[in-house]
């Protein structure tokens, strides 16, 4: 009976140890990374003779991946979020904003060949408030966006290349973007400034990210979105070495659109717009200039970037060095520049331009 009952124990143990030994054997099937943190700055001055104003500066951030995978299937979800405030000691402009964006991808996969993938992706951009120009006019400086103002949303059917873990490229030659330019009612009221569309806050959002058209009759109509057809790529990079930590993420779209028209204008305050065929053809041309092309940029070929890095160190276990740096062309969305400032000639040209965005910061953090 005794020897019965040692058989049975040790066959008991043997079993419950080969049983953990299986289960730990087991690829997980989620996998959780990203970095998550606050980074703070701040300059106090007496009796400066160099001059300056004392400011605090503060950013929150958090990039969050999540990845799951189970024989041929496989999906990815990533969050970016960032957003940050500098409050500077001087009269005008007191608050002010330095970073906001909002950023959600996912995409889900099967695997029809080793490292490919028959992926649906979907992705959403925009921002979480209020963007200004800050010229010392307070609450009158001008809007120049705003959440929804502009915001990208993309769907697409692709193939999805992951040479290795870290690691994927993403084509997808149908791929559908709409782009908004969209401000309520009540925010469109309090801060614009005339009753005419020249004033209007929401055409000039919607003339400054390219969401107006031209109709039949050569009349430019403002609306509060444009949807696209076109050519989608995304690369992203996810590596972790020890307390470092490497992300990053490029996405470049083309529209399937060709009409490459140049318009032209009258100088009136409410102006006609003409093409090239019919500009030709008028007697007095003193009257009109040139407006650009019936598409806004819009066309194959010219594709829109959006990169952007993150490097980050953790040390003492709490504490991160983090540099974040975003890079974006996007055809249609125009940039004021100023040419002359200060002097008599002075005059402004819009036009597209790249623009980059750098954040180096220590503050609490922490990476997984």
């Amino acid at each position: 009976m005794k020897r019965n009952l040692i058989l049975a124990a040790i066959l008991l143990c043997s079993t419950s140890i080969f049983a953990q030994e299986a289960q730990t054997e087991q690829p997980k099937l989620w996998k959780w990374s990203g970095i998550i943190g606050l980074n703070a700055n701040g300059t106090g001055m007496v009796n400066w003779a160099a001059g300056g104003n004392n400011n605090v500066a503060g950013d929150v951030f958090g990039k969050l991946n999540c990845n799951y995978d189970k024989d041929a299937l496989s999906w990815e979800a990533k969050l970016d979020v960032d957003y940050g405030l500098t409050y500077v000691d001087q009269q005008n402009d007191k608050l002010q904003k330095t970073s906001d964006h909002l950023n959600f991808d996912t995409k889900f996969g099967w695997a029809f060949q080793p490292k490919w993938y028959l992926t649906v992706n979907a992705g959403f951009h925009t921002q979480f408030d209020l963007g200004r120009k800050y010229e010392g006019l307070n609450d009158q400086n001008q809007i120049i966006s705003n959440i929804l103002a502009p915001s990208y949303t993309d769907i697409s059917v692709g193939f999805d290349y992951k040479p290795v873990e870290f690691f994927s490229l993403y084509m997808s030659p149908v791929s559908g973007r709409i782009t908004t330019a969209y401000l309520s009612d009540k925010v469109n009221k309090k801060y614009s400034f005339g009753a005419d569309a020249e004033h209007d806050l929401r055409h000039k959002l919607q003339e400054s990210y390219g969401t107006w058209y031209f109709d039949d009759l050569n009349k430019k109509q403002y609306r509060n979105y444009r949807a696209e057809l076109g050519l989608n790529i995304k690369a992203s990079l996810n590596y972790k070495y020890k307390d470092l930590t490497l992300m990053s993420n490029l996405t470049l779209f083309t529209p399937y659109a060709w009409d490459k028209v140049l318009m032209y204008k009258d100088q009136s305050d409410d102006p006609n717009f003409i093409t090239q065929t019919q500009y030709d053809q008028m007697a007095d041309k003193s009257l009109w200039s040139a407006a650009g092309y019936r598409d806004n940029g819009r066309r194959f070929g010219n594709f829109d970037v959006d990169w952007d890095l993150t490097l980050s160190y953790q040390f003492l276990k709490c504490l991160n060095i983090t540099l974040f740096t975003n890079l974006k062309y996007v055809n249609g969305q125009k940039i004021d520049k100023v040419y002359d400032k200060g002097l008599e000639t002075e005059h402004v040209v819009a036009a597209e331009r790249v623009q980059f965005l750098s954040n180096l910061g220590i503050g609490v953090g922490y990476s997984f």
